[in-house]
């Protein structure tokens, strides 16, 4: 597999990583520090979402997530000892070696999608088709408007209760706006 990222752009995000965010496992911070100085290991790492499914990974996981700490996937043995999987980096550093990261990162930042790559190993029954996609969106985009539409509904609603002629047209005018933008659609 050719490398779609270049070694100075993982070099640049492990760095980055590294000074932002607290592995769980020390030895997670040895493995990346060891990657950054190793360029011809680095050429064959691929940051993925969903390592686990890859044939040799490494999945690492922050303080402030959820993940487990450290997990090596080799064939069809899993350890969460990381000597293990560094001796085993070493060993094959000319296999490629898929690495997934769990840390908080909603929104995605810039440096990490710059080494994030598609999983090549990632069943064909997991993958979102960009019609599932769309699909998913407009239900998304439907729902908003549903929601605002019974939102400014009860504000009108309490607009009359009250009494207040002013702010009763100003939402049904906010209204008309909100079924007119989705006529549109």
């Amino acid at each position: 597999m050719t490398a779609s990222v270049s070694v100075v752009d993982k070099k640049a995000f492990v760095r980055w990583f590294l000074k932002n965010y607290q592995l769980k496992r020390r030895e997670c911070v040895w493995i990346l520090n060891y990657l950054l100085s190793n360029d011809e290991l680095l050429k064959r790492i691929r940051f993925v979402e969903e390592a686990h499914y890859c044939p040799r990974a490494m999945v690492m996981s922050t303080v402030d997530s959820t993940g487990v700490p450290f997990r090596f996937y080799k064939g069809n043995v899993m350890t969460a000892d990381a000597e293990k999987s560094f001796h085993d980096l070493r060993l094959h550093e000319h296999e490629d070696m898929y690495i997934q990261l769990n840390f908080p990162n909603v929104p995605p930042s810039a440096q990490y999608l710059a080494v994030l790559e598609e999983n090549p190993y990632m069943p064909e029954a997991l993958i979102v088709s960009e019609k599932d996609r769309l699909l998913a969106e407009e239900l998304l985009s439907n729902s908003l408007l549903v929601f605002q539409e019974e939102k400014l509904l009860a504000q009108i609603d309490e607009a009359l209760d009250q009494g207040d002629e002013e702010r009763f047209y100003e939402l049904s005018n906010l209204l008309q706006a909100l079924k007119e933008t989705a006529n549109l659609r």
